[in-house]
């Protein structure tokens, strides 16, 4: 399946000031910040006054606030612990280093979450350029240990090894999905966002992210064996 991109191609740089034209998306002014954002905020002003010892130190509890969830999302476009770790620490480089370009008519959530995904897309083309003859195997245990943080399980072989080829079964079901669709609904289930905060990270409407979200759940019920 192609990897179609659904997000913004604009350039990590401008992303803080070309925010798609998603109605109500500057009606957050009104709406009290969010911890993440202030923080970033504040790391701006730091960074343009000079002070980068105290911008980094401060940047670090805004990776500690996002590092779970960006792994989740990642990995569920790389599907290899190791590049989803790559790809995080990446976006994570690319904010610190336009974070002036940052504006708080955004959550900076949206802002880094919109980094993120571009970057696995872009991880996910470059791949399958350098790796068109490989097949991909199964997911392994450390694989998912690393993401989803939940070491070695209850302790019953049969219980992991059926819980794990449940999880293989969805994650191929969910690469079934098109581009859109995929996109919609790995932010909403792995990365934790609203239809709304979808609509501003996509630039779809949010009417458009509940009908893709609403697709998407019934193409799975039939991938999965379920009544469509």
């Amino acid at each position: 399946m192609s990897d179609a991109r659904t997000l913004s191609d604009a350039d990590t740089a401008d992303l803080g000031a070309s925010a798609p034209a998603v109605s109500g998306a500057r009606d957050r002014r009104s709406t009290p910040i969010s911890e993440d954002s202030r923080l970033a905020i504040e790391i701006r002003t730091l960074v343009e006054h000079g002070n980068m010892d105290e911008a980094r130190e401060r940047f670090a509890d805004l990776v500690e606030i996002h590092q779970r969830r960006a792994s989740r999302i990642a990995y569920q476009y790389l599907r290899d612990a190791a590049e989803a770790d790559e790809a995080v620490q990446d976006a994570f480089v690319k904010v610190f280093s336009h974070i002036t370009s940052y504006r708080e008519t955004w959550p900076f959530e949206v802002w880094f979450t919109r980094i993120l995904i571009n970057g696995c897309l872009d991880r996910r083309k470059a791949r399958a350029r350098r790796d068109r003859w490989f097949v991909s195997g199964e997911v392994s245990n450390a694989d998912e240990a690393r993401v989803s943080g939940s070491g070695g399980g209850d302790g019953d072989p049969e219980r992991n090894l059926l819980a794990r080829e449940r999880r293989a079964k969805l994650a191929a079901a969910i690469d079934r999905l098109d581009g859109r669709q995929r996109t919609v609904f790995t932010l909403c289930h792995y990365g934790d966002c609203t239809p709304r905060e979808i609509s501003i990270m996509t630039g779809l409407n949010e009417s458009t992210v509940r009908v893709h979200l609403f697709r998407a759940a019934r193409k799975l019920r039939g991938l999965l064996g379920g009544k469509p």
